[in-house]
């Protein structure tokens, strides 16, 4: 059975937005290629940009099942002067309607650099922006993710970021 997770990544869900060089305003960029200093870890850079992908899709299509199912747990995020420890089943339907994100209509990656990788672990360098539903950006945020393989299963587990 395919987990919804590996369906969205497996899927395409981010879709032609990941094809073209050049992605429309709001749409993702794609990973970048492998640099070669991290060449012997392509496939868990792979494996990591695919979380990233299936996290941004869940998270734009407020779903919040296959949300969860991009984390590792237990999660743990850096924001806004605030450390928050996430467990399964903390994230609620209002997130997508209240504070930081009352305007917000979609998110979307800007930058997906790779700063460190190995077996087990891999760091990325990201800016994404959130939309408003008429395309207006309501902000840019850098941030770094991440993302680690617990008993053969890459997630994200900890996120560093400058949005509210």
């Amino acid at each position: 059975m395919v987990s919804r997770r590996d369906a969205l990544i497996g899927a395409g869900v981010v879709g032609a937005a990941m094809a073209g060089a050049a992605p429309a305003l709001g749409q993702s960029v794609a990973a970048p290629p492998v640099k070669p200093e991290h060449a012997a870890f392509a496939a868990e850079i792979a494996a990591a940009q695919g979380c990233l992908d299936a996290f941004m899709a869940a998270f734009n299509a407020r779903d919040l099942k296959a949300y969860e199912e991009t984390f590792n747990f237990p999660h743990v995020r850096f924001a806004s002067s605030n450390v928050t420890i996430i467990n399964p089943g903390y994230h609620k339907p209002e997130m997508f309607t209240t504070g930081a994100l009352s305007d917000w209509d979609h998110s979307a990656w800007q930058r997906r650099d790779v700063i460190h990788a190995g077996a087990d672990k891999v760091h990325i360098d990201t800016r994404f922006s959130r939309f408003r539903k008429d395309g207006t950006v309501i902000g840019g945020f850098d941030s770094i993710y991440i993302v680690t393989r617990l008993e053969g299963r890459w997630g994200i587990q900890g996120r560093s970021s400058f949005a509210p």
